[in-house]
């Protein structure tokens, strides 16, 4: 008995190689791109069995001169070597020799001249600071007996040499002692805006930011040994956990604002203070003023020439910053984090009002709050916000975030929004990097580009009438189709990132990634999971792209190598086209496997509507016709009566086949969207796996069996790819005004 094979099934199951293209292995594994599974990383993405991580304890006595602006100050270091090596020397940071004559950012830079230039840009190109002498002036570096231990400074880079090799399982004890005079934060070049002070004219004080301030450890891993590559301003920093115990001593009538927790609020607090700042641990609903404006503003006018010596702890935190200020207005809410309960801060100036007294605290908790449910519950007891005029900068709980009102205290809806969106990124750079503590200075994707991901849900969720600016996947089109030659994979240096690009790349990029893997690539629920289980594996410790990557597949049972690859290892840009449809109808009529050369009633595949080129451009021309071929049954031996022909033929003879090439422009493999209107004014969204690019990257055929008539198709309908160009995307096709069209329209 001669069994039917449709055409249209095997249309169906496979992909048509449509054209010769070079093959470029984009869904191969990455095995070799990553490295090696060992006892201290796994397979899986999880640390190893014998994971280890270095640890850096400090005990800092600072004073901050409101005069001079310097900052003096001395440390015991308690340095723990958990690794299996023995160490004849060490390595500290000292960030602020970026700022010093002759440093290593200012000798790499590259400007130009024009015939005319402000004295602004001169500054910023040249490195011109004026009076201002930076950089650390290193008073000694000393063992716990006292002697003085030889060291060398190599730009931002200090090396001490140890008089007896640091053993595997033993403690280090040194001190160091330092000064440096502070930066003006608005005037000096991008490399030094982190930390510094702001100056108000109008009252004559300051506010300062002091950030990056003392020598502190380097990183020593498994995964590189010591971290060595200097600071250039670009790429931040890679740290290590330890506790800190911190007295600062400022003048008498400052606020001071810092990561940890206040030890002696009895010594710096008024009675009043201190019954205000322990009603707010217990307020939930809304912030607690501990120091009004009116105060602030009395304090403006006076300069106290006594100091207070304020005293902070903090446990398992890989850096320490505080802020100073006699102008700061104080207001502080309980926030309930899983089983604990943290305080959100903010601290600011009178020029902050009245935007930040509304709004700031209220977007700490927000943000603590949104980012647990994606990743850890925030383990730390504050999380504060201060207010200075110009960027963002991060800390282990307390960051630093422009946004200000004009001085009437008026403020359009787009600077609430870029106040807001500020504080919910610094504000979550608790979690990358301060908690799951990536190396900042090498891959900086991995804490600006997961922070912003979260920033997006986080703002999303909170304020749904907000602009997103970061995220979506149109977002993103303007840079992905700009200049190559600029561009560059996520998985480079964060310091040879071209500067123009660095916010597009590192933060907008990779969070578009995310949230394209996400909404597109695996949906909610298995992404959610597999994010969650990466923060928890590594919440504390210092992981790696490597780690993640292998995470979110061990995690979700999902290969996503070819997402990598395309996202994170190379600057190819999504562009798929809708290159040509073919509309096919089943006839009815019976066939003959040995007349099948032959013209019969039905006859074999043929074209309806007429020949050239007009079939292809819409669906005017009707529905091409094929047939049944009848199959001999002798290639089918036993399994034949496994075919049910009438039924298959019953099932589709009514439906119309729609033959489909897409083509990959872009080189970035991903899912295909298809919107599909028919002819009754109905639609339906189809989505198509990545993977029907195995075959061929750059090309794929493939038929869809529609009970409807087709009318209209449409790749991307919802701009879920990033496509940077949407015209070929539309079948038929959309005539589209040239340039000279449109000149020509304006000039009417």
């Amino acid at each position: 008995m001669n069994r039917i094979i449709l055409f249209v099934l095997l249309l169906m199951g496979q992909l048509a190689l449509a054209q010769e293209t070079n093959w470029q292995g984009k869904f191969e594994q990455l095995d070799q791109a990553l490295p090696t599974p060992n006892e201290y990383r796994s397979g899986s993405g999880a640390p190893g069995p014998k994971y280890w991580q270095q640890q850096a304890d400090y005990e800092i006595d600072v004073e901050l001169n409101d005069v001079t602006h310097e900052v003096t100050g001395s440390e015991k270091i308690t340095y723990h070597n958990n690794s299996p090596d023995v160490l004849k020397y060490i390595w500290l940071q000292l960030d602020q020799n970026i700022l010093a004559d002759g440093n290593l950012t200012d000798q790499i830079k590259t400007n130009s001249l024009k015939d005319s230039i402000l004295t602004s840009q001169i500054q910023q190109n040249l490195d011109v600071y004026g009076s201002y002498v930076g950089g650390y002036k290193i008073r000694f570096v000393k063992d716990a007996g006292g002697k003085e231990l030889t060291y060398t400074i190599n730009h931002t880079m200090m090396r001490v040499d140890l008089p007896q090799p640091l053993k595997p399982g033993e403690r280090l004890n040194f001190s160091v002692a330092w000064s440096y005079f502070v930066s003006n934060r608005l005037n000096e070049s991008e490399a030094g805006r982190r930390g510094g002070m702001e100056y108000f004219p109008e009252d004559d004080n300051y506010l300062y930011c002091i950030t990056h301030w003392f020598p502190r450890m380097c990183v020593y891993d498994d995964y590189l040994g010591w971290q060595n590559k200097q600071f250039l301003g670009q790429g931040e920093f890679t740290l290590n956990f330890g506790n800190y115990k911190v007295r600062i001593t400022v003048p008498a009538d400052h606020i001071v604002a810092a990561t940890g927790v206040l030890q002696n609020p009895q010594q710096v607090l008024t009675s009043e203070q201190q019954t205000l700042f322990e009603k707010a641990k217990s307020s939930f609903d809304a912030p607690v003023i501990i120091v009004n404006q009116q105060e602030a503003a009395r304090k403006e006018k006076t300069r106290s020439t006594d100091k207070k010596t304020w005293e902070y702890h903090a446990n398992n935190v890989r850096d320490f910053a505080f802020s100073s200020s006699r102008k700061f207005i104080w207001d502080a809410q309980a926030v309930k984090i899983g089983n604990g309960i943290t305080l959100a801060m903010s601290y600011y100036p009178k020029e902050g009002n009245p935007l930040w007294e509304k709004e700031s605290t209220k977007a700490v908790k927000n943000t603590i709050t949104t980012y647990s449910k994606y990743t850890i519950d925030y383990p730390y007891p504050v999380a504060i916000s201060v207010h200075t005029a110009s960027i963002g900068m991060e800390y282990p709980m307390i960051c630093f975030n422009g946004g200000r009102p004009n001085k009437d205290g008026t403020f359009s809806d787009d600077k609430k929004w870029a106040m807001i969106g500020v504080i919910i990124h610094e504000v979550g750079h608790n979690f990358f990097p301060m908690i799951i503590n990536s190396d900042e200075r090498q891959w900086a994707w991995q804490d600006e580009g997961f922070d912003t991901f979260v920033q997006y849900r986080t703002q999303v969720e909170n304020y749904p009438t907000m602009p997103q600016r970061r995220g979506p996947a149109d977002k993103i089109v303007p840079y992905m189709k700009g200049d190559k030659s600029i561009q560059r994979p996520l998985m480079v240096s964060a310091d040879n990132v071209v500067s123009s690009n660095y916010g597009a790349e590192q933060y907008s990029k990779c969070a578009t990634a995310l949230n394209i893997l996400r909404e597109t690539v695996m949906g909610p629920e298995l992404f959610d999971r597999a994010f969650k289980e990466y923060a928890q594996r590594w919440a504390f410790k210092h992981p790696k792209p490597a780690d993640f990557f292998r995470t979110m597949e061990d995690a979700s049972a999902v290969d996503l190598d070819w997402f990598w690859k395309g996202w994170f290892y190379s600057t190819d840009n999504c562009d798929q086209s809708i290159d040509k449809v073919k509309w096919y109808t089943m006839r009815k009529e019976q066939t003959d496997v040995e007349n099948k050369n032959k013209t019969v009633k039905k006859g074999d595949l043929a074209s309806a509507g007429g020949s050239g080129d007009k079939k292809n451009e819409d669906f005017s021309g009707g529905p091409q016709p094929f047939s049944v071929i009848p199959t001999d049954a002798r290639l089918y031996q036993e399994f034949q009566n496994k075919v049910d022909d009438k039924g298959i033929i019953t099932k589709l003879e009514n439906k119309n086949f729609y033959e489909v090439t897409l083509t990959n422009k872009g080189g970035l493999l991903m899912p295909v969207i298809i919107e599909w209107t028919y002819k009754d004014g109905s639609k339906e969204i189809e989505r198509i796996p990545a993977e029907i690019w195995r075959a061929n990257e750059s090309m794929a055929t493939k038929v869809f069996a529609k009970d409807k008539e087709v009318v209209n198709i449409v790749l991307d309908p919802l701009k879920e790819t990033s496509d940077i160009n949407t015209q070929d995307n539309v079948f038929p096709k959309v005539a589209h005004p040239s340039k000279f069209d449109e000149l020509k329209k304006k000039g009417n």
